[in-house]
């Protein structure tokens, strides 16, 4: 699998985008920059979109995508969630009032967009991957994804969480899990802000790294440092031993 960063921060500046990352030009995964980051022809090539959860800076450029692809008539877009995700999505976000509701635009026989809901841990064949959504810890219903390419291998994304358990049983059973893209936000002494906002410091994303089963043998990649605590997290991060991680910058491009 080929993976694109267009964009990895927890905010936004200039010099920061918003989560969404592109999986063999086909399938992204969140949507927080994908118009600033992707010219029109990309974002035309793009089959679906996978949403982990509702927060505007992961669901912004949903609206933009949609009104390019409207306009360039391209086929409809899949955006796959889980029905929490889904439910928010269509009621307060194309809404008709928010944004126009691209399910009905131009027409509902030939929509922008089209729902796809995903039932947890099962998997569900989305533009050519297998994917399945795993029920994390945020502060609305939220989920990460483990993808599946078709030569069988896998990568996991997060999606916003503080400590969780499931997501670690989850991959603990993945035959040949190739990467982890992980959240990491606040620095340690964030804690509180952290922890009431359901995302990782360096010290308990340590811990939670550690509840795989070879965490020094799994790269992870590292996303959603806010940026006015860049650097400092970086510091943290850099401090953590027996791991295997890396900080993701924009335009990062890997084959996994």
């Amino acid at each position: 699998m080929e993976l694109r960063v267009i964009g990895c921060h927890g905010g936004e500046t200039p010099k920061h985008r918003t989560c969404a990352f592109v999986v063999d030009d086909v399938l992204s995964i969140d949507a927080g920059s994908l118009t600033s980051g992707l010219d029109v022809g990309d974002q035309a090539r793009l089959q679906a979109c996978l949403v982990s959860h509702a927060h505007l800076d992961h669901i912004r450029d949903l609206a933009t995508i949609a009104d390019n692809r409207c306009q360039m008539g391209c086929p409809p877009l899949v955006v796959a969630g889980t029905k929490g995700t889904l439910r928010t999505l269509q009621q307060h976000f194309f809404n008709n009032l928010v944004w126009p509701d691209f399910a009905a635009i131009p027409n509902r026989e030939h929509p922008t967009i089209r729902y796809l809901e995903l039932e947890p841990e099962q998997p569900t064949l989305i533009a050519g991957h297998k994917v399945r959504a795993v029920g994390v810890t945020h502060t609305i219903e939220a989920a990460a994804f483990v993808i599946e390419g078709e030569d069988g291998g896998s990568i996991a994304y997060s999606g916003d969480t503080g400590p969780t358990d499931r997501l670690w049983e989850v991959l603990n059973a993945e035959r040949d899990l190739r990467a982890l893209l992980m959240e990491v936000s606040f620095p340690n002494r964030e804690q509180g802000l952290a922890t009431i906002s359901g995302h990782h410091t360096p010290r308990t994303l340590g811990m939670d790294l550690r509840k795989y089963r070879a965490p020094q043998d799994l790269p992870t990649f590292l996303y959603h440092i806010k940026p006015v605590f860049q650097s400092e997290v970086e510091r943290e991060c850099a401090a953590l031993r027996g791991l295997n991680m890396q900080v993701l910058q924009l335009l990062d491009h890997f084959v996994l």
